[in-house]
């Protein structure tokens, strides 16, 4: 059975950390990117950042709302993705949700999903 297991998410101060992780099985992980996208209420899911599967070349994307601020990494022998999240502001307040595709960030379309983690920023 195909599991994307997100976790780490909850309520922290603007400015804050949170490092989210996204737990895999079911699959060959090293085969899959894995990517965040985000969902605020009354808005449209979001893209945040997505690694490449090790079996390519790892590279990293990030959308640029999130650039400086947050690093997405890989563990492998874990089969966990993870997504450090610093300097966090409010308008970050969203469902985190984590997505597997096959390969590599941008080809093709997500395959398997999780279910989503919340994360909130308080001004």
């Amino acid at each position: 059975e195909v599991q994307l297991q997100a976790s780490g998410g909850g309520l922290v101060q603007a400015g804050g950390s949170l490092r989210l992780s996204c737990a895999a099985s079911g699959f060959t992980f090293d085969d899959y990117a894995i990517g965040w996208f985000r969902q605020a209420p009354g808005k449209e899911r979001e893209g945040v950042s997505c690694i490449s599967s090790s079996s390519s070349d790892g590279s990293t994307v990030y959308a640029d709302s999130v650039k400086g601020r947050f690093t997405i990494s890989s563990d492998n022998a874990k089969s966990t993705v993870y997504l450090q999240m610093n300097s966090l502001k409010p308008e970050d307040t969203a469902v985190y949700y984590c997505g597997a595709l096959y390969y590599h960030c941008g080809l093709g379309s997500y395959d398997y999903w999780g279910q989503g983690t919340q994360v909130t920023v308080s001004s």
